[in-house]
């Protein structure tokens, strides 16, 4: 339950039997819900209709707040995409929320985004030169006018596509809609996760594996970094010239700390597996004599059930999680965030009572959420509470999508981990060894820049970034 803000998550279908493909968006987006509870929408369109016949519905809320059965009873088309949304870039507005849906001289373009780029102010005033104006404060709307200024200029919407992420430098997951194909795309490190699926004669694109899950299309492969496929009715088509553009590959270590979904495979890698061997490799490294092993719901149990299983202490539940609450760091302040953690959960006083207790979670931010719930197991007759966490101290801001606090906000950039462990009232407290990262991620090489500062891409200043310059919004 770590306080941190996710990323995004997108989602495409194309159904090549020309059905009607909105309510597998609603279900695509639904179980992708865990990557953003801020804002989502769709946009549908039919390929056999005129260019430009576009429908699409977005708000701030959760999938089914937004897209509620009225809503999408008046929306229909065999071609569409969609997107949850968490805010690392732009304000918490509605104006904010995807996909982006713009209507041009070539006809509609529709866009969704996982991730952040890292020279959004370079690319905007580009634009801004040449007479843009601009409804929202994200880069995604940034990305889809180059695709749109430069489809003016090719022959082709995927060599649009092309020129503009060849611009781009951050991390993204893009899915892309236009009148007659659907589009997408992964930066050249493979920092966002994007995979491809079949479901009869339609294709899917996603953020995890579980959307394909959701709506009955098989698994076909992930799409690579710095690939761009393009779904129209020849077929499925892949372009890989945007892959030589980097020497390296750099896949965000928390999808498989954190942000994934339990059940969904990236890379080859089992995000189950990552989990339970982080876990593992904690209790090798800070073993301590205790009586149970319990994990925060949700993302802490399953590196709880591996400290289990390597320290051969029993795993056990502490926690009853009311599935009714959202989650914490999406309060705006700190007071409600701590009030909300109580209303989240409560602790199974028989199952500590008197016991010594590991406590095992993915992260620690701030510290406040950790030391509510130590306090919560003492309150309870916990005799012992010994933190253990299946990430290292966060010391980095994020550049790349993940929310990551400033360095004045990170409590660990702040304090050695006697001080926190003191702090949030642990009687010990163990981190990840960042040498143990790469294992737990099943060996594919990962960024792990929020942990030891070492960016797999030049990062602008950061003074630069937060006084951007003003865009008035209409």
């Amino acid at each position: 339950m770590a306080e941190i803000k996710e990323e995004c998550g997108v989602f495409g279908i194309y159904d090549l039997d020309g059905n009607d493909v909105t309510s597998s968006i609603y279900y695509g987006l639904t179980s992708l819900q865990h990557r953003g509870q801020e804002a989502c929408g769709l946009a549908v369109s039919d390929t056999k209709g005129p260019i430009g016949n576009v429908k699409f519905h977005k708000d701030l809320g959760l999938v089914s707040e937004v897209l509620r059965e009225d809503t999408l009873h008046k929306m229909s088309g065999d071609i569409g995409i969609g997107h949850v949304r968490y805010s690392t870039t732009g304000a918490s507005v509605a104006e904010n929320a995807q996909p982006l849906v713009l209507s041009y001289v070539k006809g509609s373009l529709a866009l969704a985004h996982n991730g952040n780029l890292v020279n959004t102010k370079a690319l905007k005033w580009e634009l801004i030169q040449s007479g843009a104006v601009f409804h929202t404060t994200t880069d995604s709307e940034v990305i889809a006018f180059h695709v749109a200024r430069e489809r003016v200029h090719t022959s082709c919407v995927e060599e649009a596509v092309l020129n503009t992420a060849r611009k781009l430098q951050g991390a993204y997951g893009l899915v892309i809609m236009s009148p007659r194909k659907l589009i997408g795309v992964r930066d050249p490190y493979g920092l966002k996760p994007l995979c491809l699926g079949k479901r009869d004669n339609a294709y899917v694109l996603a953020s995890e594996s579980c959307a394909l899950t959701s709506v009955g299309a098989e698994f076909i492969r992930d799409i690579e970094p710095g690939e761009m496929v393009t779904i129209s009715r020849k077929g499925v088509k892949s372009d890989k010239t945007l892959a030589s553009m980097v020497k390296t590959r750099a896949h965000c270590v928390f999808e498989y700390i954190y942000f994934a979904r339990l059940d969904s495979t990236l890379d080859g890698v089992k995000v189950y597996d990552a989990r339970i061997r982080g876990g593992k490799s904690l209790a090798k490294s800070y073993p301590v004599e205790a009586d149970l092993v319990t994990g925060v719901p949700e993302s802490g149990l399953p590196a709880a059930k591996g400290f289990s299983e390597e320290s051969g202490i029993p795993f056990g539940f502490a926690f009853y999680k009311n599935s009714y609450i959202g989650r914490t760091f999406i309060k705006p302040t700190q007071k409600e965030r701590e009030s909300s953690v109580h209303l989240k959960l409560s602790v199974l006083e028989a199952v500590v009572k008197g016991k010594r207790i590991v406590l095992v979670d993915d992260s620690i931010v701030r510290g406040t959420t950790i030391a509510n719930l130590i306090r919560m197991l003492k309150e309870a007759g916990a005799l012992e509470v010994h933190v253990r966490i299946s990430s290292p101290p966060f010391l980095h801001p994020c550049y790349f999508g993940t929310d990551v606090p400033s360095n004045d906000q990170l409590i660990a950039a702040q304090h050695s981990t006697e001080e926190i462990c003191k702090m949030i009232g642990a009687d010990s407290l163990g981190y990840m060894e960042i040498d143990y990262l790469e294992g737990m991620a099943g060996g594919i090489p990962i960024c792990k820049a929020c942990f030891d500062g070492k960016y797999p891409m030049e990062i602008p200043d950061e003074n630069n970034l937060q006084n951007d310059f003003e865009i008035h919004k209409i």
